[in-house]
């Protein structure tokens, strides 16, 4: 691992300073947080309602240590989620080539950083791979030690100055291009879940998902993303606490107590992968109400503020 360059860490942080410190605690924990540089984009306050917590979570910021570099961006006005991940990872990885990203609300194991950027160092030259994951869905049939799927994912990733140019935020695009490839039913994991509503909902301004498009914008180009096996990443902020996120454990999985093995991993489309999550995703939606399905959806790809 000392022979691995270490990509910026980016953590785009509102008016959550008890999640916040979690998830930078968290990090303070791996092995490679001392070889990384941090950049925290802090979004401004929406309401007058919110200047007292960003306020906060800003002065928490400046007591941060335990890495190798730590960059504040405070923005004096609200950009929101989806504008403020789109042009903030546009920024740090066409200046450094590579980059980690987190929201606010992720805790991470600690090996999370070894992971991602052993897995950036490794499909660095791999065109065919957009990026890295970490996080893992609570699914119950048996995964290989890591594997690819098509698309990209959102919950703790990674990606290179190659990987984001496949970003294209016309929704409208993604979706007609779905529609005219007759592709679907595959974007939707096989009908087992509707991700190609959320691209509707996001062309119709009734969600901001940066992500859906993420997701959209790799999978049209046919790339691939690694997953872990065992999750890397807990997220938090399924608590109410965000303004679009609801109360749900659905989404829970329990971090790796290990370390990922990526010595052997198979560069194609997983099926075991496929399988698993929409065994997932089909048990989600027949075990749940429907009100509670449509937080979960909210959950997955959109804005949590």
């Amino acid at each position: 691992m000392n022979q691995i360059i270490t990509a910026p860490i980016i953590i785009f942080v509102y008016n959550r300073p008890d999640h916040t410190r979690r998830t930078v605690e968290a990090l303070q924990k791996n092995e490679l947080a001392g070889q990384s540089a941090l950049y925290i984009f802090s979004d401004g306050p929406k309401t007058p309602g919110d200047i007292e917590k960003v306020s906060e979570v800003r002065e928490y910021l400046k007591t941060i240590t335990g890495f190798k570099q730590i960059n504040i961006i405070e923005q004096t006005r609200n950009c929101g989620l989806a504008s403020s991940i789109i042009s903030g990872v546009s920024q740090i990885v066409n200046l450094m080539e590579r980059v980690i990203v987190l929201e606010d609300d992720m805790v991470t194991s600690p090996y999370f950083l070894s992971y991602m950027n052993e897995a950036l160092d490794l499909y660095e030259s791999n065109n065919d791979i957009v990026s890295i994951h970490g996080y893992l869905y609570p699914v119950q049939q048996p995964l290989p030690e890591a594997f690819f799927l098509l698309g990209a994912d959102c919950w703790g990733w990674a990606t290179w100055k190659r990987g984001w140019r496949c970003f294209n935020d016309n929704g409208q695009f993604l979706l007609d291009e779905l529609k005219r490839r007759k592709l679907v039913r595959a974007f939707d994991f096989n009908g087992t879940y509707p991700f190609s509503k959320m691209l509707e909902g996001q062309i119709k301004g009734t969600n901001n998902s940066w992500a859906i498009r993420w997701y959209a914008s790799a999978f049209l180009a046919g790339k691939l993303t690694l997953y872990p096996g065992r999750s890397l990443v807990h997220n938090i902020g399924n608590d109410n606490s965000g303004t679009h996120c609801g109360q749900t454990s659905n989404l829970d999985s329990d971090l790796s107590k290990t370390a990922i093995n990526l010595s052997n991993v198979v560069v194609e489309n997983s099926k075991e992968g496929n399988y698993a999550f929409e065994h997932f995703f089909r048990q989600t939606q027949s075990g749940l109400l429907p009100r509670l399905m449509r937080k979960v959806r909210t959950l997955l790809f959109t804005t949590q503020r």
